[in-house]
């Protein structure tokens, strides 16, 4: 299955469609939500769909998954409790949001971290990702062994290109609400506003702050295009969704049963990801048309800066000096 604009139009109604299943078809032995944050149209949805209906097909029915996405039974932290508590069996969540509940999840977010996907995939994939792994599993949840992809993010602007870190002194950024995120920008000298996502077009139409950092599809999806004129790719963080479940409910299953959700999420975790690198890859010659301005600053100067100001240090400290040897080992170099 190839995803592109044109599929993720048509893929509202399919996905839409699972969230009803088990209205119509009481015969499955085990009924389970997946709840997310993303819109229908996105890769991880369309790719969950597909996954569900694997699941469906090779159970012979036993096991039906119903897709609940764009936030239907209410925000992160509200499906996050849900997971914990059995009211969704399954939710997939940003490991820096899960850093709520465990702390270390988050290590994978640290500022410029990861060069490319590729540096990505083999630390998430490998012994990175299984200590992060570990620390989920401590928490009482159960987590898929495959991240599927959020993409790396990018800041924008309508004011001015970030060339240098110089450009984001005083620089008012709207980031999301987690420690990371301000932590590191304020080492930029930026003035960080957390703000919810759903305020954000506003806030920056009416210059509450000058701009935001997210990955392109988001800038797109979101119209940011009408509010900001500069995309300075920065790669400044990568950001993925680990796929979560419900300790009971996954216990519930039988071992066979298991090992076939098991399978097929993580299958489709992996084609989610190139779904994602292409369509970014789109997006940017789409975002171009609608007057948006692109640079390539250098990620060697801000990752400087950032030790210069002790932000990675400060979060050694806070990780703990296991899981930042296992990052930086990941990453093939030295951060602090």
């Amino acid at each position: 299955m190839t995803i592109s604009r044109r599929t993720l139009l048509q893929g509202t109604a399919s996905v839409a469609m699972v969230s009803t299943f088990g209205a119509r078809a009481q015969s499955a032995e085990f009924t389970y939500k997946y709840a997310n944050n993303l819109p229908v149209t996105h890769p991880m949805n369309l790719r969950a769909k597909e996954a569900a209906d694997k699941i469906k097909q090779e159970t012979n029915g036993r096991v039906e998954i119903q897709i609940f996405p764009n936030n239907q039974l209410g925000s992160d932290t509200d499906m996050l409790s849900q997971v914990r508590s059995g009211g969704v069996e399954f939710f997939t969540l940003s490991p820096l949001i899960l850093s709520t509940l465990v702390p270390n999840a988050s290590i994978s977010g640290i500022g410029f971290a990861f060069p490319n996907y590729d540096t990505v995939w083999k630390a998430m994939d490998g012994e990175l990702g299984a200590y992060v792994r570990g620390q989920i599993t401590k928490a009482n949840l159960v987590v898929m062994d495959k991240i599927w992809d959020n993409g790396f993010r990018q800041i924008t602007s309508s004011n001015k290109p970030i060339q240098t870190p110089d450009d984001l002194k005083g620089f008012k950024i709207r980031v999301p609400v987690s420690p990371l995120w301000t932590s590191m920008f304020s080492a930029f000298g930026s003035a960080p506003a957390s703000i919810n996502f759903a305020e954000v077009y506003t806030a920056l139409q009416t210059k509450v702050v000058d701009g935001q950092e997210n990955p392109l599809a988001i800038v797109s999806t979101a119209k940011l295009f009408e509010v900001q004129k500069f995309v300075s790719m920065t790669n400044h963080m990568w950001d993925g969704f680990w796929f979560l479940a419900n300790r009971r409910a996954w216990e519930r299953l039988p071992e066979d049963l298991r090992a076939v959700v098991a399978k097929h999420l993580n299958a489709s975790a992996v084609e989610e990801r190139a779904d994602v690198a292409k369509l970014n890859a789109t997006v940017k010659g789409e975002l171009t048309t609608k007057g948006m301005q692109f640079n390539d600053p250098d990620p060697a100067l801000f990752r400087e800066t950032l030790r210069k100001a002790g932000f990675y240090a400060e979060w050694k400290k806070k990780y703990g000096d296991e899981a930042w040897a296992i990052l930086e080992k990941s990453v093939g170099s030295s951060l602090s």
